[in-house]
Protein backbone atom coordinates (compact mmCIF):
# COMPACT_ATOMS: atom_id res chain seq x y z
CA UNK A 1 0.00 0.00 0.00
CA UNK A 2 1.33 3.38 -0.81
CA UNK A 3 -0.01 5.35 2.14
CA UNK A 4 -2.03 4.58 5.21
CA UNK A 5 -5.60 5.75 5.68
CA UNK A 6 -6.97 8.40 8.03
CA UNK A 7 -4.50 9.83 10.58
CA UNK A 8 -1.69 7.71 9.19
CA UNK A 9 -2.07 9.17 5.71
CA UNK A 10 -0.10 12.26 4.78
CA UNK A 11 -2.41 15.16 3.86
CA UNK A 12 -1.66 16.12 0.24
CA UNK A 13 -3.73 18.79 -1.51
CA UNK A 14 -2.99 17.48 -5.00
CA UNK A 15 -4.64 14.16 -4.08
CA UNK A 16 -7.99 15.75 -4.99
CA UNK A 17 -6.78 17.15 -8.32
CA UNK A 18 -8.39 15.81 -11.49
CA UNK A 19 -5.08 14.73 -13.05
CA UNK A 20 -4.09 12.70 -9.97
CA UNK A 21 -7.51 11.06 -9.71
CA UNK A 22 -7.56 10.20 -13.39
CA UNK A 23 -4.00 8.90 -13.51
CA UNK A 24 -4.34 6.80 -10.38
CA UNK A 25 -7.59 5.30 -11.68
CA UNK A 26 -5.88 4.43 -14.96
CA UNK A 27 -2.94 2.85 -13.16
CA UNK A 28 -5.30 0.78 -11.01
CA UNK A 29 -7.05 -0.49 -14.14
CA UNK A 30 -3.75 -1.49 -15.78
CA UNK A 31 -2.88 -3.76 -12.87
CA UNK A 32 0.15 -1.79 -11.68
CA UNK A 33 0.65 -2.42 -7.97
CA UNK A 34 1.08 0.44 -5.49
CA UNK A 35 4.24 -1.23 -4.23
CA UNK A 36 5.84 -1.09 -7.67
CA UNK A 37 4.94 2.59 -7.95
CA UNK A 38 6.68 3.15 -4.60
CA UNK A 39 9.81 1.48 -5.97
CA UNK A 40 9.74 3.71 -9.03
CA UNK A 41 10.22 6.68 -6.70
CA UNK A 42 13.69 5.25 -5.92
CA UNK A 43 14.42 5.01 -9.63
CA UNK A 44 13.58 8.67 -10.19
CA UNK A 45 15.57 9.68 -7.10
CA UNK A 46 18.56 7.68 -8.32
CA UNK A 47 18.37 9.36 -11.71
CA UNK A 48 18.19 12.77 -10.08
CA UNK A 49 21.11 11.98 -7.79
CA UNK A 50 23.23 10.83 -10.74
CA UNK A 51 22.48 14.03 -12.64
CA UNK A 52 23.39 16.13 -9.60
CA UNK A 53 26.64 14.27 -9.01
CA UNK A 54 27.99 13.64 -12.48
CA UNK A 55 26.96 16.59 -14.63
CA UNK A 56 27.70 20.30 -14.56
CA UNK A 57 25.34 21.22 -17.37
CA UNK A 58 22.41 23.52 -16.53
CA UNK A 59 20.04 21.13 -18.31
CA UNK A 60 21.12 18.36 -15.94
CA UNK A 61 20.05 20.43 -12.95
CA UNK A 62 16.66 21.09 -14.55
CA UNK A 63 16.31 17.38 -15.31
CA UNK A 64 17.26 16.56 -11.72
CA UNK A 65 14.57 18.96 -10.49
CA UNK A 66 12.05 17.15 -12.70
CA UNK A 67 13.23 13.83 -11.25
CA UNK A 68 12.61 15.14 -7.74
CA UNK A 69 9.06 16.05 -8.69
CA UNK A 70 8.50 12.71 -10.39
CA UNK A 71 9.60 11.03 -7.18
CA UNK A 72 6.86 12.97 -5.40
CA UNK A 73 4.31 12.03 -8.05
CA UNK A 74 5.11 8.37 -7.39
CA UNK A 75 4.69 8.98 -3.66
CA UNK A 76 1.27 10.48 -4.37
CA UNK A 77 0.03 7.85 -6.80
CA UNK A 78 1.10 4.78 -4.83
CA UNK A 79 -1.22 5.73 -2.01
CA UNK A 80 -4.09 6.64 -4.32
CA UNK A 81 -3.84 3.33 -6.17
CA UNK A 82 -3.67 1.50 -2.84
CA UNK A 83 -6.55 3.26 -1.12
CA UNK A 84 -8.86 4.69 -3.77
CA UNK A 85 -8.00 1.90 -6.20
CA UNK A 86 -8.52 -0.69 -3.45
CA UNK A 87 -5.24 -2.45 -4.14
CA UNK A 88 -3.73 -2.42 -0.65
CA UNK A 89 -1.36 -5.22 0.32
CA UNK A 90 -0.23 -6.49 3.71
CA UNK A 91 3.36 -5.52 2.93
CA UNK A 92 2.23 -2.03 1.90
CA UNK A 93 3.48 -0.25 5.06
CA UNK A 94 7.03 -1.34 4.19
CA UNK A 95 6.76 0.14 0.71
CA UNK A 96 5.13 3.21 2.19
CA UNK A 97 8.18 4.08 4.27
CA UNK A 98 11.37 2.38 3.08
CA UNK A 99 11.48 3.77 -0.50
CA UNK A 100 10.94 7.28 0.87
CA UNK A 101 13.96 6.99 3.13
CA UNK A 102 16.12 5.65 0.29
CA UNK A 103 14.94 8.33 -2.16
CA UNK A 104 15.54 11.11 0.37
CA UNK A 105 19.04 9.86 1.11
CA UNK A 106 20.04 9.50 -2.54
CA UNK A 107 19.02 13.05 -3.40
CA UNK A 108 20.19 14.82 -0.26
CA UNK A 109 23.56 13.06 -0.06
CA UNK A 110 24.16 13.76 -3.77
CA UNK A 111 23.41 17.44 -3.23
CA UNK A 112 25.90 17.55 -0.37
CA UNK A 113 28.69 16.01 -2.42
CA UNK A 114 27.87 18.22 -5.40
CA UNK A 115 28.16 21.44 -3.41
CA UNK A 116 31.44 20.33 -1.83
CA UNK A 117 30.10 19.58 1.65
CA UNK A 118 29.50 15.85 1.81
CA UNK A 119 28.90 15.97 5.55
CA UNK A 120 26.02 18.39 5.01
CA UNK A 121 24.36 15.97 2.61
CA UNK A 122 24.70 13.10 5.07
CA UNK A 123 23.42 15.30 7.89
CA UNK A 124 20.40 16.32 5.82
CA UNK A 125 19.65 12.68 5.02
CA UNK A 126 20.01 11.65 8.67
CA UNK A 127 17.73 14.40 9.91
CA UNK A 128 15.19 13.70 7.16
CA UNK A 129 15.07 10.06 8.25
CA UNK A 130 14.73 11.15 11.87
CA UNK A 131 11.69 13.31 11.10
CA UNK A 132 10.03 10.20 9.64
CA UNK A 133 11.13 8.06 12.59
CA UNK A 134 9.55 10.45 15.07
CA UNK A 135 6.33 10.49 13.04
CA UNK A 136 6.13 6.69 12.79
CA UNK A 137 7.11 6.27 16.45
CA UNK A 138 4.15 8.43 17.42
CA UNK A 139 1.90 6.12 15.45
CA UNK A 140 3.45 3.06 17.12
CA UNK A 141 2.43 4.29 20.57
CA UNK A 142 -1.15 4.92 19.51
CA UNK A 143 -1.02 8.58 18.48
CA UNK A 144 -1.97 10.02 15.10
CA UNK A 145 1.12 10.31 12.93
CA UNK A 146 2.40 13.89 13.00
CA UNK A 147 3.15 15.27 9.54
CA UNK A 148 3.71 18.81 10.79
CA UNK A 149 6.91 20.82 10.71
CA UNK A 150 8.64 23.40 8.56
CA UNK A 151 10.61 20.75 6.66
CA UNK A 152 8.31 17.79 6.09
CA UNK A 153 8.91 15.73 2.94
CA UNK A 154 7.10 17.96 0.45
CA UNK A 155 8.90 21.04 1.75
CA UNK A 156 12.29 19.32 1.68
CA UNK A 157 11.74 18.39 -1.93
CA UNK A 158 10.39 21.87 -2.75
CA UNK A 159 13.56 23.45 -1.35
CA UNK A 160 15.74 20.97 -3.24
CA UNK A 161 13.82 21.58 -6.46
CA UNK A 162 14.21 25.34 -6.07
CA UNK A 163 17.91 24.89 -5.34
CA UNK A 164 18.40 22.79 -8.47
CA UNK A 165 16.58 25.30 -10.68
CA UNK A 166 18.61 28.13 -9.17
CA UNK A 167 21.77 26.07 -9.70
CA UNK A 168 20.93 25.68 -13.39
CA UNK A 169 20.94 29.47 -13.71
CA UNK A 170 24.07 29.82 -11.56
CA UNK A 171 25.95 27.44 -13.82
CA UNK A 172 25.37 29.77 -16.75
CA UNK A 173 27.52 32.43 -15.12
CA UNK A 174 29.75 30.63 -12.63
CA UNK A 175 31.25 27.29 -11.66
CA UNK A 176 30.18 27.80 -8.05
CA UNK A 177 27.55 25.68 -6.30
CA UNK A 178 26.10 28.23 -3.90
CA UNK A 179 22.50 27.41 -4.79
CA UNK A 180 22.86 23.75 -3.85
CA UNK A 181 24.83 24.65 -0.73
CA UNK A 182 22.15 27.05 0.48
CA UNK A 183 19.37 24.57 -0.31
CA UNK A 184 21.20 21.81 1.58
CA UNK A 185 21.78 24.06 4.58
CA UNK A 186 18.12 25.10 4.67
CA UNK A 187 17.00 21.47 4.49
CA UNK A 188 19.35 20.41 7.29
CA UNK A 189 18.40 23.32 9.56
CA UNK A 190 14.69 22.96 8.81
CA UNK A 191 14.78 19.21 9.39
CA UNK A 192 16.46 19.76 12.75
CA UNK A 193 13.72 22.19 13.75
CA UNK A 194 11.07 19.74 12.52
CA UNK A 195 12.59 16.91 14.58
CA UNK A 196 12.55 19.18 17.63
CA UNK A 197 8.97 20.40 17.22
CA UNK A 198 7.61 16.93 16.45
CA UNK A 199 9.36 15.49 19.51
CA UNK A 200 7.92 18.21 21.74
CA UNK A 201 4.42 17.64 20.35
CA UNK A 202 4.85 13.89 20.79
CA UNK A 203 5.95 14.23 24.42
CA UNK A 204 3.05 16.54 25.21
CA UNK A 205 0.55 14.22 23.56
CA UNK A 206 1.88 11.24 25.52
CA UNK A 207 1.61 13.17 28.78
CA UNK A 208 -2.07 13.86 28.03
CA UNK A 209 -2.91 10.17 27.52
Amino acid sequence: MGEEEDASRRPIASRSSSWAIGLSAWLARTGVTPNSISLFSILFAGLGAALILFSTHPAAMISAAISVQMRLVCNLLDGMVAIEGRRKTRSGPIYNEFPDRIADSLLLVAAGYACGFAWLGWLSALLAALTAYIRVFGGSVGLPQDFSGIMAKQRRMAVLTAGLLAQSLEMLISASRWSLLIASAIIAAGSFVTCTTRTIRLARSLERL
